[in-house]
């Protein structure tokens, strides 16, 4: 399964797209009117210590790298590996995140789908 990013979820909800994979609770923050579209079927996976712990971790490696990033987005990316499930994104930050997993030896998988249409 995939986690989708609250960019992908959006944009499936404007084309009117069913949604099978799951979201964060970040994104049901970020967009609450997803819990009301009647073709989500995904799961919403709520952060657990261990996701705000490697959070914290990726974004002082993106500090040393001069490329901080959202801590929303920090938070979504460690769900998503410790979960080892891809993250759908059209975000390209996400891009500098997995550059971070990678520097402290997580392998994140990501699905960068380009700029947002």
């Amino acid at each position: 399964m995939a986690i989708l990013d609250t960019n992908v979820v959006i944009e499936k909800v404007k084309r009117k797209e069913k949604i099978e994979e799951d979201i964060t609770a970040l994104t049901l923050i970020e967009f609450p009117k997803v819990v009301s579209y009647e073709r989500f079927y995904g799961n919403i996976v709520y952060p657990e210590e261990e996701d705000f712990e490697l959070a914290s971790k990726a974004q002082l490696e993106l500090l040393k790298m001069g490329k901080p990033q959202d801590p929303v987005d920090v938070l979504i990316a460690s769900i998503a590996v410790n979960l080892n499930e891809d993250l759908v994104t059209y975000d390209e930050d996400f891009l500098y995140i997995k550059e971070a997993m990678k520097s402290l030896g997580y392998d994140m998988k990501l699905a960068y789908l380009g700029k947002r249409p």
